[in-house]
């Protein structure tokens, strides 16, 4: 895994939200590979209960700038960059006052899901292919992780298919049991299909659940991690019966070797 590049797209990654199954495994697996030689960048969303002054961001001003389209509005991006305390990790965030500044990352005080929390998705993945491209730094593979991430492998291979720095990249997804409650915004669908992705590509997310986006992630990924022990039935038959290769839940001291190998054989 010397030399090789893998960008890691997360939904919350530690230090910087606290620690839950998905954002404990979006530090260690960049850790595994930065320990071994691989070159990595982790992208998150900067979501305004991140603090700012005690993890030392700041923005990068030749990478913000541009305007993203969601749903037909401009959205301006803005990028910010910190390092990993001894890690010498850098993570890129994704910021846009719209869609990160509330002081919260899914849902309100009364744990009801954003209603826009679809388009922070459609943003946050926008936003990352933009920045991998103005920073010129070309992944061998994309391993996503967290359902605010799960839309970039469908956008990678659909909106951005002409895009020929990301002809090689093969894409990797973590598919956890833990998702959210009820469901996004029901004009999912409608907003995607602005961006000229085919309603045939993305009618799994008719019913934007938690389980559906997973599946449409899983379809458009050449490679899955299954990363909770007891990952719901239905979850885990699709995985299974979808003839991508996956890799098994693995306990984390076992996760380092099988975890490389599984990319050197299967992915890359």
């Amino acid at each position: 895994m010397e030399e090789k590049r893998i960008l890691y797209v997360s939904s919350e990654v530690v230090p910087y939200l606290a620690e839950n199954e998905v954002s404990l495994q979006s530090y260690e697996f960049p850790k595994m590979i930065n320990d071994i030689g691989g070159q990595i960048r982790i992208f998150m969303p900067r979501y305004g209960n991140i603090n700012e002054r005690r993890h030392q961001l700041h923005e990068v001003i030749r990478l913000s700038g541009m305007n993203l389209v969601v749903n037909d509005m401009d959205m301006p991006l803005i990028i910010k960059v910190a390092s990993i305390p001894k890690e010498r990790i850098q993570v890129y965030f994704i910021d846009n006052d719209e869609y990160f500044k509330r002081k919260a990352t899914f849902t309100d005080e009364d744990g009801n899901l954003f209603p826009d929390n679809d388009e922070r998705a459609i943003f946050f993945a926008k936003g990352v292919v933009e920045t991998v491209k103005k920073l010129n730094w070309v992944p061998d593979v994309i391993h996503v992780q967290g359902w605010m991430a799960s839309l970039l492998p469908v956008y990678l291979k659909h909106y951005y298919k002409n895009e020929g720095i990301f002809t090689d990249t093969k894409i990797i997804t973590s598919v956890y049991n833990l998702g959210f409650e009820g469901e996004l915004n029901s004009e999912l669908m409608n907003k995607m299909s602005f961006d000229n992705i085919s309603d045939d590509v993305i009618s799994t997310v008719k019913m934007p659940n938690y389980e559906n986006l997973m599946k449409l992630t899983i379809d458009h990924s050449d490679g899955i991690v299954i990363g909770s022990e007891g990952l719901s039935p239905t979850l885990t038959k699709y995985i299974e019966t979808s003839e991508k290769p996956f890799l098994p839940f693995t306990p984390k001291e076992k996760l380092n070797e099988i975890y490389t190998s599984f990319i050197k054989k299967h992915i890359l």
